[in-house]
């Protein structure tokens, strides 16, 4: 059964950081690509931060680009998203997510194979 299980959401104030972290189990963690999503109250969950397998490769939202950084140990089977200058507008649920093929991830929440239960990230201003 695979779980992904994720840690190190809070309430920070504006300007401040954050590291979410990701643990995995069930699965080949050194197979899959890992994402970070997140999601207001009545919108679509956003995929914002994504690194391949062997980490060679990572995208990131436009939103988070130059402030949120995704790593990855697969000794470990972690994910990490470091989060700097965190604005109010970055306030969520953080997801983390993981499957088999990179590409299909970048695509969209709805093809992601495997989910966490979130952890919850609030700025205040």
């Amino acid at each position: 059964q695979v779980q992904l299980v994720e840690s190190g959401g809070a309430l920070v104030q504006e300007g401040g950081s954050l590291r979410l972290s990701c643990t995995a189990s069930g699965l080949r963690f050194e197979n899959f690509a890992m994402g970070w999503f997140r999601q207001t109250p009545g919108k679509e969950r956003e995929g914002i931060a994504f690194i391949t397998w062997s980490g060679d490769r990572t995208d990131y939202a436009d939103s988070v680009k130059g402030r949120f950084t995704i790593s990855r140990d697969n000794r470990k089977n972690q994910v990490y998203l470091k989060m700097n200058r965190l604005e109010p507008e970055d306030t969520a649920m953080y997801y983390c997510a993981a499957h088999a093929e990179y590409d299909i991830m970048l695509l969209g929440a709805h093809l992601v194979g495997y989910w966490g239960q979130g952890t919850q990230v609030t700025v205040s201003s």
